[in-house]
């Protein structure tokens, strides 16, 4: 077993194809079968199924991925440290998102990054906080930028950023109702938010509990770009972020309505693992999402105001 087999593996686990892997390796395909079968000999396991799918990892592989990948990235991080002292930065960092910062800011911010440090790897992928959370556990993402609820952390995190949740309607629809509106005043009206495994949810529903007020949902939708489609095509109306729903703000489809008595917030946190320190690459990365979050909050609270 080598570094070179395994990092074979692992671009075979995360891109699920042997051409992808190949092409992101920079090898021909047949040499990176040959290591992969190298490695289940060696290990005495196979690591791979292959379907209509593509390749898939047996629980042997899945297993091996989640001792292996942290071991990887440490030592990258430590070749990263010593090359660092050069002024080049360089190495490979796995961060999770949720969605409402996928659809928001992330194309724009590893756009800026990639020109900035064009030595550096970087593996983005979204889904659920609680997710994210063990991800970040088990060490297969460096970080994760998550919605902080109530519920206590069992992890080290920096404050990326706070905002407020806003009633979002259509924007023909939006001029009937009060602004700002009682958090009271959502009873009753057609809401479409996101599920209950969702950071932005658990939000909603610990400020209902607090104040108790039954707010009925009628749809629930994990998609953001979703929720802002429907909202926009109907007399739905939800409740988000204004980053989440930042174009249609911008274009004038959508409509914002400000939250009071209480004030929806929402708080993003960038969460990591306290056993394996954060990179100068994964620091840097941090501080270019935090930038541009910062930077498109200030652009719509400057709307709002104008």
């Amino acid at each position: 077993m080598d570094l070179r087999q395994l990092n074979y593996f692992l671009s075979l686990c995360e891109e699920g194809s042997t051409t992808r892997a190949a092409r992101r390796m920079n090898v021909v395909q047949p040499a990176l079968s040959m290591q992969i079968a190298k490695l289940e000999d060696e290990l005495g396991q196979k690591l791979f199924e292959r379907s209509s799918q593509g390749m898939t990892p047996t629980p042997a592989g899945q297993l091996a991925y989640r001792l292996f990948s942290p071991l990887l990235r440490d030592l990258s991080d430590a070749k990263q440290q010593v090359v660092s002292r050069s002024g080049e930065i360089s190495g490979r960092i796995a961060v999770g998102l949720v969605a409402s910062v996928t659809t928001s800011v992330l194309a724009r911010a590893l756009a800026i990054f990639a020109r900035q440090y064009p030595e550096v790897e970087v593996s983005a992928c979204d889904g659920y906080s609680s997710a994210h959370l063990d991800q970040v556990r088990s060490g297969m993402l460096d970080f994760a930028i998550v919605n902080k609820t109530r519920r206590r952390l069992d992890l080290p995190f920096m404050d990326v950023l706070h905002e407020e949740m806003v009633l979002v309607t259509k924007a023909a629809n939006g001029r009937g109702l009060p602004s700002p509106i009682l958090f009271r005043d959502l009873v009753g009206l057609p809401l479409v938010l996101p599920s209950k495994n969702n950071g932005l949810r658990t939000i909603i529903d610990d400020i209902a509990e607090d104040e108790d007020v039954a707010i009925s949902i009628r749809l629930e939708v994990d998609a953001v770009a979703a929720i802002e489609e429907l909202v926009r095509q109907s007399d739905w109306v939800t409740v988000l972020p204004a980053i989440a729903v930042h174009r249609g703000l911008a274009d004038g489809s959508l409509r914002a309505h400000r939250i009071v008595a209480p004030r929806v917030t929402r708080q993003l946190i960038c969460v990591h693992n306290p056993r394996r320190p954060l990179s100068e690459a994964a620091r840097l990365f941090i501080d270019t999402l935090g930038s541009e979050l910062a930077d498109a909050a200030n652009v719509l609270h400057s709307q709002e105001n104008s």
